[in-house]
């Protein structure tokens, strides 16, 4: 078991700095913007040159870099998406009145040029990584991406607990498409699912070697946090309470609009 620690912690300390570095530039004033999406998009550039490099390497220094390539490639989608520059065509709250297939084509509006532009990018990962040894980068940018997808469907179809606070103020019409109610089955068969992959990961880690093996407990750690995740939009305590310090100019910004308000 001790292949997994050092993989999970890189994992996770990687996903909290780089998720709240996204949410940090986010909060800053829109007028930056244009410069932080155009500053991301050159990393992501490097990013994808050391996804190409590393993909015929077997070392766990190959799989680590493969795995922060990917999450830069991540974090390029998560910023575009946040700032307004990718999202949907859809911008508007959700009618009162919608319900089943409507509803749900409206919801899917609201974002779906963000999916459609994570998903290219998946199917580049993978022809870029074709055949080679290493797969870290797409298997993480895979498992990013069907995770986030299964929690965003558990929030359209209803859950307990939902926070907003890391939304922006731009983008709050996406709230009124998500729904407050008792977990639906889908959420169990999705904690199942998260489940079974991350234990078909853990033996595929434990089973393998080198560099390999290392991958694989790379995306378990990174199923793992998708559990956790999921398991946040059940529990009263909010994964936003780990990122004030990412969005302490936000709180600050609103607490002197209530005062100026008052």
């Amino acid at each position: 078991m001790s292949e997994l620690v050092l993989p999970l912690l890189f994992a996770t300390v990687l996903w909290f700095v780089a998720t709240g570095f996204v949410l940090w530039l986010d909060q800053l004033p829109s007028h930056t913007w244009p410069i932080s999406i155009m500053i991301a998009t050159i990393a992501s550039g490097f990013a994808m040159g050391g996804v190409i490099t590393t993909a015929e390497l077997t070392s766990p220094a190959a799989a680590y870099a493969a795995f922060a390539c990917a999450l830069v490639l991540w974090g390029w989608h998560e910023l575009s998406f946040l700032m307004g520059f990718v999202t949907g065509p859809n911008r508007d709250p959700c009618p009162p009145d919608a319900r089943g297939w409507r509803r749900f084509r409206l919801a899917a509006g609201t974002l779906i040029h963000h999916e459609v532009a994570m998903f290219v990018t998946a199917l580049g990962l993978a022809a870029a990584t074709w055949g080679q040894p290493n797969q870290a980068a797409t298997l993480t940018f895979l498992l990013l991406f069907v995770m986030r997808l299964s929690a965003k469907l558990n929030i359209f179809a209803g859950v307990p607990h939902l926070s907003t606070e890391m939304m922006p103020d731009h983008m709050r019409y996406l709230a009124s498409y998500f729904r407050i109610a008792p977990p639906r089955r889908f959420f169990a068969l999705s904690l199942a699912a998260i489940l079974l992959v991350a234990g078909v990961l853990g033996h595929l880690a434990l089973s393998s070697r080198g560099g390999i093996a290392t991958g694989y407990a790379l995306a378990f750690a990174l199923t793992l946090l998708a559990f956790v995740e999921h398991g946040f939009l059940v529990l009263p305590w909010q994964d936003t309470a780990i990122f004030r310090w990412a969005m302490r100019r936000r709180h600050t910004t609103q607490a002197v609009q209530i005062a100026d308000a008052q």
